[in-house]
């Protein structure tokens, strides 16, 4: 089975609408994909109808990511099979979603500051009705010429934490979080826990405290982290009794990243499965 439990479609910041990344994943070769788009779960009930018209053995996962925030430290927690209708739940990451507009408006405007010609008009056509993010920011800025890639907008110099056009937003605490979704009777995993090049990342030691709060794994299998992080976060996850998970994070066009380019153990996408209480996966045939 080939397995990728974390991607993104235009209900956030991916390019494929959730349609499109259906059938994109069963082109893949996928057996198994997470529709995981930030802090919403718009996308599942078209991702849902596509999959029921696709006619071919793909299963999908509903999901979100999470936005977090522990000491100042920004933090990503992927949240698998919860009850999308739990009330607590839900009005939490109504909260996250309605500061994004107000962010984005005040990266636009730091921007302009620093001498960038863009405008939110330009952002807000980018997101296409999606959850709006950074990433359509750093879009903009490829459009006009001010870096080449996506990647390249998340430095110091743009939009990465504490650089020069970052905007904080509402963000859970992620034990908070890890108490939200299991309420919801969802699996949470934390998302590239190490991938330093998107900025600083929190210690091993608060790894720990999250995972005696709950935590149910770790992504480790990551374009972000390298074999040696990798090799690093299996260890610390056997030592804590986490489980670990492969994924792609894919963004359609939006970074260079392959649909199943990183998978999940079968024997652990069951043990997922087998947690959650809040949903089902969803199955085509």
């Amino acid at each position: 089975m080939r397995i990728d439990l974390h991607t993104h479609s235009t209900a956030s910041d991916g390019t494929d609408t959730p349609a499109e990344l259906v059938r994109n994943a069963a082109r893949a070769g996928l057996d198994v994909v997470a529709l995981t788009d930030h802090d919403t779960v718009a996308g599942h009930a078209e991702a849902a109808a596509a999959l029921r018209q696709l006619g071919a053995p793909l299963t999908l996962v509903p999901g979100a990511e999470l936005s977090c925030r522990l000491a100042g430290t920004s933090l990503h927690m992927l949240a698998y099979l919860f009850d999308p209708d739990e009330p607590e739940f839900a009005r939490e990451r109504e909260l996250v979603r309605d500061d994004r507009v107000p962010r984005a408006r005040g990266m636009v405007a730091k921007l302009r500051e620093l001498g960038v010609p863009i405008t939110w008009e330009q952002v807000a056509r980018i997101a296409d009705g999606g959850a709006v993010g950074r990433p359509h920011v750093a879009s903009a800025l490829v459009e006009l010429g001010v870096v080449e890639t996506v990647s390249d907008a998340f430095t110091q110099a743009w939009l990465a934490d504490g650089g020069r056009a970052y905007v904080e937003k509402h963000e859970l605490d992620p034990f908070e979080a890890i108490r939200l979704v299991k309420g919801a009777g969802g699996v949470s995993v934390f998302a590239h826990p190490a991938a330093v090049k998107r900025g600083e990342t929190v210690p091993e030691t608060a790894i720990a405290e999250l995972a005696a709060a709950g935590l149910d794994g770790i992504e480790v299998d990551h374009m972000d982290h390298d074999e040696e992080t990798r090799v690093r976060l299996r260890g610390l996850a056997g030592d804590l009794g986490l489980l670990t998970t492969g994924s792609s994070d894919y963004h359609g066009s939006r970074k260079e990243c392959r649909l199943g380019e990183y998978t999940t153990d079968p024997e652990v996408y069951r043990e997922i499965s087998r947690r959650a209480t809040g949903a089902v996966p969803i199955t085509a045939i």
